[in-house]
């Protein structure tokens, strides 16, 4: 039995259920992140982010990038 973890985001601090045992059922396979977008948001992170905050993060690269502030 896959052990599930109750977290809570590091960055809005909302709980979600952490599936990293089964990981294609975790929350966090529900969004597609390039390398680029990963390496983003493990500089700024250390720990599991909710959905919601990884499809914010993921926008705000798009952003900083297309200003050409991430190059």
């Amino acid at each position: 039995m896959h052990k599930h973890e109750l977290k809570n985001c590091c960055r809005c601090y909302a709980s979600f259920e952490c599936k990293a045992g089964s990981i294609t059922e975790c929350q966090c396979s529900q969004i597609q992140l390039t390398n680029e977008e990963r390496i983003y948001i493990e500089d700024k992170f250390s720990d599991c982010l909710c959905l919601n905050c990884l499809a914010a993060l993921q926008k705000e690269y798009a952003v900083l990038k297309r200003i050409n502030f991430i190059i």
